[in-house]
């Protein structure tokens, strides 16, 4: 994993440096930044996985970098480092996955870098609120792990949610991802922008074209962007499905 160390000490950065070098499987991208523009520009550019960022810093300080870097569509895993624990609260609210406290040890660092690592579902979805609502409030992207490793998405490139067993199949404008994510709180936090059309179904509303009726006596919807294919609606959806298709 690639890390950024952030911070207006030089001698911060140098002792981060080589503890984070003294541990498998991290790679520091020298020389590090020793500002929170430069830090956005270095982020830009070299698309580390794991910031180690500063609090208290000259110009943007270390939670203004945070709140920016929630804004992204796919930010590296913040983890805070600094000398003044009273910041705890606010690092939490702009998606940090880690808190340390200056002088840094080893084991502790360790143990924060594990969790940039795997990021548990809270933490995934906090990455995808934006900063002024972390942690309340509907998400802008879904999180997803793929094997390309979390994958964002953005909510209005998402067309549909299908639960099947376990898992949810979201299939947005660029494929398909599984979550496993129930599909009752996905309607519970995005019932504004999805609407159910059977009981394993939710669809973007933005995305219905029409709702058609076989010749056997099913019910249909197209949407944009499945290229001609058709979900099934459920009977008891399908009064549902037409009045909201009322108001579109």
């Amino acid at each position: 994993m690639n890390v950024l160390i952030v911070d207006d000490e030089p001698l911060a950065r140098e002792r981060l440096s080589r503890l984070v070098g003294e541990l498998e499987g991290y790679h520091v991208l020298e020389p590090g930044a020793s500002n929170g523009e430069e830090a956005l520009s270095m982020i830009e550019a070299q698309k580390p996985d794991v910031v180690l960022l500063d609090i208290r810093m000259p110009g943007l300080d270390g939670l203004q970098v945070a709140a920016k870097l929630c804004e992204r569509d796919a930010p590296p895993a913040v983890v805070f480092c600094t000398a003044h624990d009273e910041f705890a609260l606010d690092a939490f609210q702009v998606s940090a996955v880690g808190y340390l406290v200056k002088p840094v040890r080893s084991e502790h660092l360790l143990e924060a870098l594990k969790k940039a690592e795997k990021p548990n579902r809270v933490q995934l979805a906090a990455l995808t609120r934006p900063a002024a609502e972390a942690g309340t409030g509907p998400r802008s992207h879904i999180s997803a792990r793929t094997r390309k490793g979390i994958e964002l998405i953005p909510l209005d490139q998402v067309i549909y949610f299908i639960a099947d067993h376990k898992y949810v199949t979201l299939r947005h404008e660029g494929g398909e991802v599984l979550l496993d994510e129930p599909l009752k709180a996905l309607e519970d936090e995005f019932g504004d922008r999805f609407v159910r059309i059977h009981r394993n179904a939710l669809v973007a509303r933005e995305r219905i074209e029409r709702l058609q009726r076989t010749p056997l006596g099913h019910f249909q919807l197209y949407l944009k962007g499945l290229n001609g294919d058709a979900l099934i609606v459920s009977r008891r959806h399908v009064a549902g499905v037409r009045k909201m298709m009322q108001h579109l």
